[in-house]
């Protein structure tokens, strides 16, 4: 057989393959504490589980959507004025079946073979995968700890800048947890504007910034419309990562020229899921709240209980993430330590060379298990003997 020169080579997502090792490792009766895959363990609102329960009992809903209904509209539109005082018309609104679908495809309509994406390193794969994907020749903006792991935007070459047809940028950030300022955005888009970049922007966790911190959205600063769009999602904000529902926002024109794109490709998000949507945005917000609480109890103590075992590892910012650096015993080798770690003391993260090559000798954790397990964990790598090595 002959396969894609360009797409018959991928490799599977890292996270397939850690799952691999698991579950080998699950068969010879071993117990795993899965910090990999960002998906909560925690619960959706009953009201809004019982909102998808009676959508499904509906016939018309197994019909395709086709597009978005206005009462999902208007709920998006009141939720981001009441969140970020953003103002949003119907034509600024599209949605996807999550983020990572929406990023893999928002390329295409943009960028023609062999023009340069901007990609942030380290990112969350589907960034450089989804610009490949349409064509772009990508450009890796370091995120470097010196920084605070933000873009430094006077450091892309100004013929790359030049050059450059999108930028994607995503603060919260996955993985390194860290946040931007509200200086930032206003560079970034002064950026876009002298060098006619299209910014992407994903605004998957501004709602889980701990200490005090409140997440913004690009869209809140002056000209971001123009040169921009951002895609926000309810899969960590409500529980609801396996309904796959996000919404891309921003500029009418790339708005309109997505959707377009995406007719080609999608019959619409089920009217079932959108149902979802519409109880979780309109109705109480208060698991907002429970699930920063929550996040933050778990990053406090997973950080106080590495740290009291020898690993020594800084707090996370922001998202459902830490971002570690590994044991000073294994270098900077984060991918041998990661699949050590798993074998040596059941516990499985993701080696931050696998969302590029400035995560190297780091590691992500997801905060997706309670705090006594994260204790578990950490006793279980001490026991382990892989910080002695």
């Amino acid at each position: 057989m002959r396969f894609s020169d360009k797409y018959g080579q991928f490799q599977a997502n890292i996270l397939m393959e850690l799952d691999d090792a698991k579950r080998r490792l699950e068969q010879k009766g071993r117990r795993v504490i899965n910090l990999s895959i960002g998906t909560p363990d925690l619960k959706p609102d009953d009201f809004v589980m019982e909102q998808v329960s009676k959508g499904f009992l509906d016939p018309e809903n197994y019909k395709y959507g086709m597009t978005e209904s206005g009462e999902l509209i208007d709920a998006v539109i009141s939720w981001y004025k009441r969140r970020y005082n953003v103002e949003l018309k119907a034509e600024n609104i599209a949605a996807v079946n999550g983020s990572q679908e929406g990023i893999a495809h928002i390329g295409f309509p943009l960028i023609n073979p062999g023009e340069t994406a901007l990609v942030p390193d380290p990112c969350y794969q589907i960034f450089g995968f989804g610009a490949a994907l349409s064509g772009a020749e990508l450009y890796y903006m370091p995120l470097l700890k010196e920084n605070k792991y933000i873009i430094d935007l006077d450091a892309i070459p100004e013929e790359v800048a030049k050059a450059a047809k999108i930028m994607i940028v995503s603060y919260p950030n996955n993985p390194t947890t860290a946040q931007a300022d509200e200086s930032f955005y206003t560079r970034l888009i002064e950026f876009a504007k002298k060098n006619d970049i299209i910014i992407i922007h994903d605004n998957a966790y501004s709602e889980l910034i701990y200490d005090g911190g409140k997440g913004i959205s690009f869209l809140q600063f002056p000209g971001a419309f123009d040169v921009g769009i951002e895609f926000n999602s309810l899969s960590k904000s409500y529980n609801l990562t396996g309904l796959r529902l996000s919404f891309a926002l921003g500029n009418a024109d790339i708005i309109k020229r997505f959707k377009a794109f995406r007719s080609q490709i999608d019959y619409g998000i089920c009217k079932g899921i959108q149902n979802a949507a519409i109880a979780a945005l309109n109705g109480s917000q208060d698991i907002l709240d429970r699930n920063r609480a929550e996040y933050k109890k778990r990053r406090d103590t997973l950080c106080k209980c590495l740290n009291e075992v020898g690993w020594k590892v800084p707090l996370s910012d922001a998202t459902m993430f830490t971002w570690y650096p590994i044991p000073e015993n294994y270098g900077d080798n984060d991918t041998k330590f990661t699949f050590d770690l798993l074998e040596m003391s059941g516990v499985l993260c993701v080696p931050g060379s696998s969302f590029g090559k400035h995560g190297k000798g780091y590691v992500r954790m997801a905060l997706v298990q309670p705090c006594e397990v994260l204790e578990e964990a950490a006793l279980n790598i001490k026991n382990s003997g892989i910080l002695d090595q």
